[in-house]
């Protein structure tokens, strides 16, 4: 039964890299109400992640049309046709992608093709951990001398394998960070350490911690960070320093700075959190320690409504946009993840009406979604002070119109 179920749900599945082709080269984003992999994610109710996931399998595994309109064949045929039949499952189809997508560039077509053909066929027969180990002995039989000395090709893999990826905070506060680093940042980041992070260096425990100076030897020698966390702290003096400096000019209007917001009750008792425009929470004695040399706002709200805060020009100003830091968050597009130092402001009635930029009329918008307005979506304030995007009548589908996201504390 259980045997039967599995192969039912695989076959259900086949047409989805047809359908995802489909609408990827057939819909814009203005037909679609967004993002291919947001709709596809809001629709599904699955992760963005997910829908990203299925969206790259679906490019190697869907049929392809050339630029003369003739239809091509799937990328990874064999594994396919051998997933169209309910033969394979996700899991073995990421160990075949993942062998391809570490393949040198400069091994032959003819090879390429056998391979597929090998591995879709023993993924038929194996579990993805056996394929997984059976596909890095094709790999080496393959690849039997490893990359030469001064590959070209080596530059370009190494360009697509380079990234960093910092996690979401976890209950203590704390995020773990992973990825890959280039040759030339690994190269950076060995010199602010050997400087930065040396034994005595930068300790944050200290009142007057030694940073453009050589730290004496009894800090030195009275330093217990141990190696991770002075590197640590050294890349958190060196931010600090670098935005000081003002050497990163402006972004979204506002000096490249933290923004932090918090009560000024929770700021009065020491306690509580801040939360930064890029969603960090912070707990509030770190607030108080950036607070020692940071530019203070005070905004002023009345039911959750910033007072009188309203000027007659079209951008929002620099105030306008720290209100919406604390206000709006992050993007106020329904379902929307994406935090305010990365949003647009929007007039949430149109200026060309109202001729006026009140803040009461101001949300964030990102990148994605802030061309929706001029695409058939309009924008209202509700009677609670939420911002509703109401769809077009072809794409509403009685979708959520306000975004909670970031105001976990409203649901």
């Amino acid at each position: 039964m259980l045997e039967a179920g599995e192969l039912l749900a695989r076959l259900v599945r086949g047409p989805e890299p047809e359908l995802i082709n489909h609408l990827k080269a057939r819909a814009s984003d203005a037909d679609l109400g967004g993002r291919l992999h947001t709709v596809i994610a809001d629709r599904l109710h699955i992760t963005p992640a997910e829908s990203s996931r299925r969206i790259h399998d679906a490019a190697e595994l869907g049929p392809r049309w050339a630029l003369t309109g003739e239809p091509l064949p799937p990328v990874l045929a064999a594994t396919a046709a051998a997933r169209r039949t309910g033969g394979i499952g996700e899991e073995h189809i990421k160990v075949i992608r993942t062998f391809f997508k570490t393949l040198p560039a400069g091994v032959a077509a003819d090879v390429r093709k056998e391979a597929e053909k090998q591995l879709a066929t023993l993924a038929t027969q194996l579990r993805p951990d056996e394929l997984r180990e059976d596909a890095r002995t094709l790999y080496d039989m393959i690849d039997q001398n490893g990359p030469a000395p001064h590959d070209d090709d080596q530059d370009s893999a190494r360009a697509r394998k380079r990234g960093i990826t910092l996690g979401p905070q976890q209950g203590d506060l704390m995020s773990a960070i992973s990825g890959w680093v280039d040759p030339e940042l690994r190269a950076v980041l060995e010199a602010i350490e050997a400087k930065l992070g040396a034994p005595g260096q930068c300790h944050r425990d200290q009142e007057n911690p030694a940073v453009d100076d050589e730290p004496s030897q009894q800090a030195a020698r009275t330093d217990v960070r141990c190696k991770a966390q002075r590197f640590h702290d050294a890349l958190l003096a060196g931010g600090r320093a670098l935005l000081a400096s003002g050497k990163l000019g402006q972004h979204n209007g506002l000096p490249a700075s933290i923004v932090v917001t918090t009560t000024l009750k929770d700021l009065e008792a020491a306690a509580g959190r801040g939360l930064t425009g890029g969603g960090t929470l912070l707990p509030m004695s770190d607030v108080i320690r950036l607070a020692r040399h940071a530019h203070h706002y005070l905004a002023v709200f009345d039911n959750g409504k910033p007072l009188a805060l309203y000027h007659a020009k079209r951008l929002a100003s620099p105030a306008q946009r720290l209100v919406l830091y604390a206000n709006a968050r992050g993007c106020s597009f329904p379902g929307c993840s994406v935090k305010g130092y990365y949003c647009e402001v929007h007039h949430v009635l149109p200026y060309a009406g109202s001729r006026d930029t009140d803040i009461n009329q101001l949300t964030f918008a990102c990148g994605a979604h802030h061309p929706l307005a001029e695409q058939g979506w309009t924008t209202r304030t509700t009677a609670t002070g939420d911002v509703e995007w109401i769809p077009p009548a072809h794409l509403d589908h009685g979708q959520r119109r306000t975004n909670r996201y970031h105001h976990p504390e409203k649901t």
